[in-house]
């Protein structure tokens, strides 16, 4: 990375870089490669007790708060006092590598389930938004996304949008309008200065407004006459009524769309599967799924789709087979692991919820929403010690969650 003459030199290259406390932007894993690529060596534990270090960082999601008496021994903090040792916080850290704003502090990630609470819709709304990419994650553990605060931004003005009557489609087509006036933006609602006005989106240009179609108002009822879908109807000889009559022919609208052109490949299956699960009609999404299914072969995403559907439609035992499914094909599917927790401890299998949800955190110890069901599982068993462990690092990788009153309310008591 290319530093500016204002900037502050490299605080690793050649130090011997220790950690305490609870880091928010990073996990064990990502910390030793950002040292060794940046130059440094990390100090371990003991190094860092003892004094054997050059920089200590304090992390920023350290919970509860502690003191540096709390995280650190007598001499390292001798040492720190006379100069030997240099004590920074992880917010700093990041900003002296350039890794973050000044006035920012380190990003804050939601889970879709997370975000789902937040905004106050179903989880499988959230999928679908970050399917259709209206949403991007700003990170992906074992297909697991993360969405940041600007996620969490475009998510909201979306679900007003929706909640004023647009339609996902109608959405789509806007922002694909947008671009004309914006071709190096990918991504209007985050990257722009958009103002969401009942159904429509307007983009700030100066002092004025404009909208997607170029006029100063755009009429959604017409857009969503434009976007009607379009079938090819293929009428053939045999399919016309030969019967002699003075009366015109006239081929059934229900049997025309039968011999529309139908999609013939799995994804555009899948694509017409995600409209029909937009659309409420989950019975009819579920055969695409299938159909889907059966022309690509096993598949884990779309196995995990159709536990999803299944577990909204309530049927718990499908929808555990189906992410038993899923899990067999990728085993490191970890929100898959955790909704198998979740359908089983709803089905009253506490200890295989258990043993699922430590499944997930097998694969992914960072993993919030795994810590949160967990904990409040092995509360309903009576294993509070437990408990108040998950419970403990939920609220210190989520401090920002819906939930994180909850997991708060419980360490109190």
């Amino acid at each position: 990375m290319k530093m500016s003459d204002t900037q502050v030199p490299n605080p690793i290259q050649g130090k011997r870089v220790g950690f305490v406390g609870k880091m928010g932007g990073m996990n064990k894993r990502e910390l030793q490669r950002l040292v060794s690529s940046n130059g440094g060596f990390l100090a371990s534990p003991d190094d860092v007790q003892n004094g054997d270090v050059d920089l200590v960082v304090i992390g920023a999601e350290q919970w509860p708060p502690a003191s540096v008496d709390d995280l650190l021994s007598d001499t390292t903090q001798s040492l720190a006092a006379s100069g030997t040792i240099q004590i920074i916080n992880e917010t700093l850290l990041w900003q002296q590598l350039g890794m973050v704003d000044d006035e920012l502090n380190i990003r804050r990630l939601y889970t879709p389930a997370m975000l789902a609470e937040l905004l106050d819709v179903e989880i499988g709304v959230i999928r679908r938004w970050h399917r259709r990419g209206l949403i991007v994650p700003a990170r992906e553990v074992h297909k697991l996304p993360y969405f940041d605060f600007q996620e969490v931004a475009t998510a909201q003005r979306i679900a007003e949008m929706l909640a004023a009557g647009a339609s996902v489609k109608q959405i789509e087509k806007s922002l694909a309008e947008l671009a004309r006036y914006v071709p190096d933006v990918e991504r209007p609602l985050a990257q722009l200065s958009v103002i969401v006005e009942g159904q429509q989106i307007l983009l700030r240009q100066g002092e004025g407004l404009v909208e997607p179609s170029g006029q100063m108002r755009m009429d959604f009822d017409a857009l969503e006459d434009d976007d009607t879908e379009k079938f090819v109807i293929q009428i053939r000889d045999e399919d016309v009524d030969k019967t002699e009559s003075a009366e015109p022919v006239v081929l059934p609208f229900e049997r025309s769309v039968t011999l529309a052109t139908a999609p013939n490949t799995p994804e555009q299956i899948l694509s017409e599967a995600a409209a029909l699960e937009d659309d409420g009609e989950l019975d009819q999404a579920l055969e695409q799924y299938r159909t889907a299914l059966m022309m690509a072969g096993p598949h884990a995403e779309i196995n995990f789709r159709i536990a999803e559907l299944l577990y909204r439609k309530g049927d718990f035992t499908a929808a555990r087979e189906r992410y038993f499914m899923a899990i067999e094909l990728d085993e490191n599917y970890v929100e898959a692991r955790a909704n198998l927790g979740c359908v089983l401890l709803e089905s009253g299998e506490e200890e295989l919820a258990i043993a699922a949800l430590y499944g997930a955190l097998k694969f992914h110890p960072d993993y919030p929403d795994a810590h949160y069901h967990l904990a409040k599982c092995l509360d309903k068993l009576g294993r509070r010690d437990e408990a108040t462990d998950h419970w403990r690092a939920f609220i210190v990788l989520a401090p920002d969650s819906p939930w994180a009153a909850q997991a708060r309310d419980r360490l109190m008591q």
